[in-house]
Parts: C-alpha cells; sequence; structure tokens
C-alpha cells in the first residue's frame, strides 16, 4: 500500500471548509478517500456524483432539501462530484448551513469541477492535485537505490498505481492501453461535446513526438486540418484535464531569448507511451533523451504540488539554440536545470545566461542525482 503525500488528511480537512482532491481519473483519488473514511471517527456520509438523486439533491438550491440530506452527519464525502450541475452552490448551502460540518469533493477534471465550485466557494475551500505516484510517495516502499534500479521502468510504463502493482509487463501495456484509450480523454468528450475523438488523439500524438522540443501551434494546426484557434482550445483542455504540462518560454533581459512557442509535457511516461505504442527497452529507442526531460519535468511539478513550492516556471533559450530545460522562479531567484540522461560533468551553463542572470543557479541532473531533485 503506498502512502499518499497528503495523507493523513485530517490536516487538511477544516470546519465549514470543501476540501476538493482533483486529478486525472485512476490515479487513487477514491482510494485515498475510502482509506481516510476507514479512519475516521466523525460520522460521515458517503455518495456518488454519479447518482442521479444526489445530482438532483445538490444541484436544486433548495435549502430545505440539502440540509436534510446532510443532517445529523458531521462530514460529506462526494465522489465524482464533477458530475453534479452547479455543485458549488449546494457545498455553499451546506458549509454556511450546517455549523461544523466538513466537506470532501473528489473530481477527475480540474476545469469543470473547478468552474463549477470556484466562485461560489471564495474563501470556502482547500483545493489539491493529486497525480500518479510521485517517487517520494514511492520512497515509503522502496529505497533510494530500488528507485534507481526501477528507473528504466518509470521511464517506460510511468507510475500509475495500477501499472506500479500489475504482475507483468503484459498487463502494465493492457492498462496503459486502455486508460488512454478509454478513459483519457473521457472529462473532455463529455464536458466539450466533442463528437470525434480522432483529432484529439492525433494531437496528443503528435505531442509524444514533440516532447522536449517546442511546439509550432500553426504547423500542429496543418499537420491536423483544422484551425489555430481549435488547436489552442483542444491543447488547454488537454492541460486543464490533467494529461499534459506546458511550459512557456523564459525572457526578462536578453533581445536574443525566444518567447513565443512553448513545450508541451505528458503528466505521466506511460500515458505518453501508450499513446504511441512504445514499449521498448531503453536500449533499443532513440527517445531516451526525452523520456527522461519528461519525466523529470513530471517529477518536478509533483515536489512543487506536494511539498509545497511555490514556483513560476519556464524553460529557456536563445536563437543562438543555448537552452536550459527548466527554469524555477522562486524566492526573488532564477534555477536552471538541464536534464541529461548520459551524465557528462562537462556541461557548463550557456554563457548567455550566466551573463544576463548573475545570481542565478544552474545544475544538470542525472541518474545519479536526480533522487535529489524529486525528494524531499
Amino acid at each position: 500500500m503506498y502512502k499518499r503525500s497528503y495523507e493523513p488528511l485530517d490536516t487538511r480537512l477544516m470546519p465549514n471548509k470543501v476540501l476538493g482532491i482533483y486529478g486525472p481519473r485512476r490515479v487513487g483519488k477514491t482510494t485515498m478517500l475510502q482509506n481516510y473514511l476507514k479512519q475516521t471517527s466523525l460520522k460521515y456520509k458517503l455518495d456518488s456524483g454519479d447518482n442521479i438523486r444526489t445530482q438532483q439533491i445538490l444541484s436544486s438550491q433548495d435549502f430545505g432539501q440539502i440540509l436534510a440530506y446532510v443532517e445529523g452527519y458531521e462530514l460529506l464525502a462526494i465522489d465524482e462530484a464533477q458530475n453534479i450541475p452547479n455543485i458549488g452552490m449546494g457545498l455553499k448551502i451546506i458549509v454556511d448551513q450546517v455549523p461544523g460540518m466538513r466537506v470532501i469533493v473528489t473530481g477527475s477534471s480540474s476545469f469543470e469541477l473547478a468552474g463549477q465550485v470556484g466562485e461560489p466557494l471564495t474563501g470556502r475551500k482547500l483545493t489539491l492535485s493529486l497525480y500518479p505516484m510521485a517517487q517520494s510517495e514511492l520512497l515509503s516502499v522502496y529505497n533510494r537505490f530500488e528507485l534507481r534500479e526501477k528507473l528504466a521502468d518509470f521511464l517506460i510504463f510511468g507510475a500509475y498505481p495500477e501499472v506500479l502493482q500489475a504482475p507483468t509487463q503484459n498487463a502494465r501495456i493492457e492498462i496503459l492501453t486502455e486508460i488512454a484509450n478509454a478513459y483519457l480523454l473521457k472529462d473532455i468528450l463529455a464536458f466539450d461535446r466533442i463528437k470525434n475523438s480522432h483529432t484529439l488523439l492525433d494531437l496528443l500524438k503528435l505531442l509524444a513526438f514533440q516532447v522536449g522540443s517546442e511546439v509550432s501551434i500553426n504547423e500542429l494546426a496543418t499537420k491536423l486540418g483544422v484551425d489555430v484557434k481549435t488547436v489552442k482550445r483542444y491543447l488547454d483542455l488537454l492541460e486543464k484535464a490533467f494529461v499534459i504540462h506546458r511550459l512557456s518560454g523564459f525572457s526578462r533581459n536578453l533581445r536574443e531569448e525566444v518567447t513565443n512557442k512553448s513545450k508541451y509535457y505528458f503528466l505521466d511516461n506511460g500515458i505518453r507511451n501508450g499513446l504511441i505504442a512504445q514499449f521498448n527497452e531503453l536500449d533499443q529507442r532513440n527517445d531516451v533523451g526525452a523520456l527522461w526531460e519528461n519525466f523529470m519535468v513530471a517529477e518536478r511539478l509533483k515536489v512543487r504540488a506536494y511539498r509545497p513550492l511555490y514556483a513560476n516556471t519556464y524553460f529557456w533559450r536563445t536563437y543562438r539554440q543555448q537552452e536550459i530545460d527548466l527554469i524555477e522562479e522562486h524566492g526573488g531567484k532564477l534555477y536552471g536545470y538541464e536534464f541529461k540522461w548520459s551524465q557528462n560533468k562537462s556541461v557548463r551553463p550557456p554563457s548567455n545566461w550566466t551573463e544576463t542572470y548573475k545570481n542565478s543557479e544552474f545544475q544538470v541532473i542525472h541518474p545519479e542525482n536526480y533522487l535529489d531533485f524529486v525528494l524531499p
């Protein structure tokens, strides 16, 4: 059993507040909720957003009906809450009208659930984002040596809980294929009424082959046969649905810095490989550098979420092809990270970077030192 970074939830669950846990499907939100309910002393009511009656009650804005629904309970827990229309108003009534009431909701699509709870619950909620298993969470089961030994598996198959527990390689491939084909776009298709998912899948496949490279929106639009506006909308939906993560270019002082394009990474390497059906061993691949960069960007995203570390993030490149994979800006300082699968002690920070940002730091992250970068 893996312990998640947000556990125990007691420290985050407050009276007359809503605790929202968002994240991709099948990353363990329901399991984490059930684990908490098994040990809590609070009298709780567990429900699902898939329940039609629950949808009717909590979207009704009928005070009498909603308050009767939670009468006698100290905690309301709703799984898949994004399926309840206007749930934010229903939850606002509960936390405003029932003294001491605690509420937990989970949702698989941040854009839909956050959009519904955001304004009504201003000042009344705490939002947590849950991702596939982080290296810091796996440290509760494996030691540092074992994590390094399993590094190739993480790069190829990712870190979805089900994948990590699958008994065979074929079982891992089946799970990832199912997630990629049946679950990955489910929320987007339902939310945006997109009838044909082929364009979305084709877009993801194009992004999968461009991990670590700057992406041209115009080029994507041309290859997909759609307009630029549609591509931008799809990219935004994919990011809000926890499928991809965008980095924009950093620029402050130097005219040569490139800022008009973005890079896109997948939140899980296994999903990326599943979309293009590539599960070969590392020594049989020509994309190991891209896999390593994607893995590091995703793991660092989890660090910033779970620690937490509040930072602005970018990549950096000049027209002379000097570049740094990840820039973090926090505490009034810039930190540059270059990701190299092959350890090379001769790698130095780009001259334009050190000359322009004299107070910045720079570090090369490789398989021998990566755990210090992604563990607390």
